[in-house]
């Protein structure tokens, strides 16, 4: 008989698989599809497979692959061998992986053929378990599986035990790895589930990487409900997204505005279908909310806000749209937001501040970065209370609505992910033309900020932007090439010699 808790994430497929094993878990594609028993003994054997690997309760399991069965069930086998999640999204290139791989420290990794010629010179002597055709210095995934029981070894994990390295871009340029807990985790599927009023009848649809957290965590609402996640790799073609939900009546649509966009950009159709459109990354333009509410006729409409680091924070009430529309809501159940100045007074209502947020969703901290947490975590009024500086500035109004004013650092926001600009700027330095280079977002309808490099070349360079661009194809996620690359006889400074990003701004289209 299976627990019926859910105090650790692996617990969550354990009793979801109960009743009844043969419901779908996973679609993938529209042809693809997986009940829970087989989930589960997929990530009983995988788990198994990790222990024989040496996996040990707190020990880190890579999972570098596309969005597919094979991630699906080795997220959970994972947590059920006991081990902390680190999904990497299948865009890496090979410098990032190994920094992740080195950074986190990883046990083992699990990976996908396709990828060999990104993985193949960067993972050392770590163990590899590659889905696919066999990869010479690697254990195909399959065979392992099918030549093991779906019976791992107790691991003795608590809900306080580590579950997730989540990493997200960080000013430096290298990303910084966000420790959560099963604690953190439970709570926050639990959480978005009550605000959302979602049950175990749902089909949830999932254009989103698993790597990326709004992607990871739609997966993790669907085991806990026992629901249906229909699996799509991307969202480039509209025309496969609009058939996927017609035929197989999806009822929860969470995108970021690029997908919202890209749909309404053609068919008029309806989908009845659709209870649920939920937004996060990018504000959700006023002018797409009523086409929205016309695409899907019966769907209630969420804004929300949030970051890696809580996961989520705020979300507006569909019922609140209409009223206050500009406004991304309350704190989200369970948690406490309240807004401070720089100095840590409170502001008054009406006024700007930082917004701070209690609650069981906060981060452990970031790993192996006890300076750059220090920024983001501080003591609360009480004994052992942790609170967490969202370091983005907004105003409450005075029935407690919260209004999203400015970012304090510099991160670019665009198509939903996470990109540091310092990352891009060096990308551009391995040009040895390239002099100068500064990176900036800038407002765009469809990607909420779209990246724009300035450059200063060497005398006498030939480059050109197309010739930037393509450099960048090659070494960065497709998200994270400029769309566009200016390129300027000198980038203003300042009287310290700093390039002057406002300065960019200010003086370019």
């Amino acid at each position: 008989m299976a627990p019926q808790h859910h105090r650790t994430m692996g617990d969550s497929l354990v009793v979801s698989a109960e009743a009844p094993p043969d419901k779908h878990a996973v679609i993938i594609g529209g042809t693809e599809r997986y009940t829970y028993g087989r989930l589960l003994d997929t990530a009983l054997r995988t788990a198994r497979c990790l222990q024989d690997e040496g996996v040990r309760r707190g020990d880190r399991v890579v999972i570098f692959a596309d969005t597919s069965w094979a991630c699906c069930a080795s997220i959970f086998g994972t947590w059920l061998a006991g081990g902390v999640v680190v999904v990497v999204n299948a865009q890496t290139k090979a410098d990032k992986l190994a920094y992740l791989l080195a950074d986190c420290d990883a046990r083992v990794m699990i990976t996908e053929a396709k990828l060999a010629r990104v993985f193949r010179d960067v993972v050392g002597r770590l163990p590899i378990l590659c889905a696919g055709k066999a990869v010479e210095g690697t254990h195909r995934l399959e065979e392992r599986l099918a030549a093991t029981e779906p019976k791992p070894a107790p691991h003795g994990s608590i809900a306080t035990d580590l579950a997730a390295f989540i990493y997200t871009s960080g000013s430096t340029g290298d990303p910084k790895g966000v420790v959560m807990t099963h604690q953190n985790m439970t709570f926050t599927v639990a959480s978005l589930i009550e605000y959302l009023r979602l049950g175990h009848d749902e089909r949830i649809i999932n254009l989103l990487p698993l790597a990326f957290d709004y992607g990871l965590y739609q997966l993790l609402m669907t085991v806990r409900l026992g629901a249906t996640l229909v699996l799509e790799s991307g969202f480039g073609f509209p025309e496969v997204i609009r058939r996927r939900l017609r035929e197989e009546e999806v009822t929860v649509l969470p995108g970021v505005p690029t997908v919202f966009a890209t749909l309404l950009a053609g068919d008029p159709a309806t989908y009845p279908s659709v209870r649920r459109v939920t937004n996060t990354a990018a504000a959700l333009s006023p002018e797409l909310i009523p086409r929205l509410a016309a695409m899907f006729p019966e769907a209630l409409i969420y804004k929300m806000y949030g970051l890696t680091e809580c996961k989520r924070v705020l979300y507006l009430e569909p019922e609140q749209l209409p009223i206050r529309p500009a406004s991304v809501g309350k704190a989200r159940p369970g948690t406490e937001v309240f807004l401070l100045s720089p100095d840590g007074d409170p502001v008054p209502t009406g006024e700007a501040g930082i917004l701070h947020v209690r609650g069981p969703h906060v981060m452990v901290g970031y790993w192996n970065k006890p300076a750059q947490t220090e920024q983001m975590i501080k003591p609360g009024r009480w004994v052992g209370d942790r609170i967490l500086c969202a370091q983005d500035w907004f105003k409450m109004d005075d029935e407690g609505y919260l209004y999203f004013l400015g970012r304090s650092d510099d991160i670019i926001k665009s198509r939903g992910e996470k990109v540091s600009p310092v990352e891009v700027e060096n990308a551009l330095y391995g040009l040895t033309e390239v002099r100068e280079a500064a990176v900036i977002g800038v407002d765009d309808p469809i990607m909420g900020q779209a990246i724009r490099a300035y450059v200063a070349l060497e005398p006498g360079s030939t480059l050109t932007a197309t010739d930037i661009r393509r450099h960048c194809q090659g070494c960065l996620e497709n998200y994270m090439v400029p769309a566009e690359v200016v390129i300027l006889p000198e980038l203003p400074k300042t009287d310290t010699g700093k390039i002057r990003k406002k300065g960019l701004l200010e003086e370019q289209p």
